[in-house]
């Protein structure tokens, strides 16, 4: 399926997750729809890109906790985590940590991780690579979803292929520190989801990058 009917169905999961009942309010509908919404459209692109149950799974963990959906432990859990994560990597220049509702993400500067046109993480990152997976083998009742990202430069189809590689090499880094394989999904997205303009190189640079996706487990089971 190309990215193209993803990004159309993914349209209409969130045209029918705004279409609630008046009686319900403001607060009540971003919260119920956002989470269901966003569960549903992440497990059809854990689907359609993973392939797997697996995938389905981590789509809809990762959709619902960016709707914010979850109970007080969940939401503690994901405090507690992301406070480790900062303070692990809180003298780091090659990783940032930000968070959307329950959904943490650890995202990694392409240029900093890698050489160019390699997938083979350097060494020098290893020690992050250690302290990231150090604190997800302390909560694992969450799954990840490592993300691979490119700039423009080169073909849609090396870019694909060079983001998917370099998104494996993470993981592969993070099973052999401790973290199940079970728990993570690989996807690599090439240029589509640039957050930066590739008109300069200083959004290319942001554009060349890494992100895992860290989302409680539970919301999943619970979809």
């Amino acid at each position: 399926m190309s990215m193209k009917r993803i990004s159309v169905l993914l349209c209409l999961l969130f045209l029918a997750g705004c279409a609630a009942p008046q009686t319900q309010t403001k607060t009540t509908k971003g919260g119920l729809y956002g989470a269901a919404g966003g569960a549903a459209a992440g497990a059809l692109i854990g689907q359609v890109i993973g392939r797997s149950t697996s995938g389905t799974l981590i789509g809809a963990a990762i959709g619902a906790a960016v709707g914010g959906a979850g109970g007080a432990a969940v939401g503690k859990m994901m405090d507690n985590q992301e406070r480790d994560m900062r303070n692990v990597l809180a003298t780091s220049d090659a990783a940032a940590v930000s968070r959307e509702g329950n959904l943490l993400a650890v995202t990694f500067k392409g240029d900093v991780t890698f050489d160019t046109n390699s997938a083979e993480v350097r060494p020098g990152l290893y020690s992050e690579i250690n302290r990231v997976a150090g604190v997800m083998t302390q909560y694992p009742e969450t799954l990840i979803r490592v993300e691979g990202h490119t700039d423009s430069v080169g073909s849609d189809a090396y870019n694909m292929d060079l983001s998917t590689r370099r998104a494996n090499a993470v993981k592969t880094l993070l099973v052999q520190r401790g973290v199940a394989d079970s728990r993570i999904e690989v996807v690599g997205y090439g240029e589509t989801m640039p957050i930066a303009t590739n008109d300069t190189e200083a959004g290319r640079q942001k554009n060349r990058r890494v992100e895992i996706k860290i989302a409680p487990q539970t919301q999943a089971q619970t979809q």
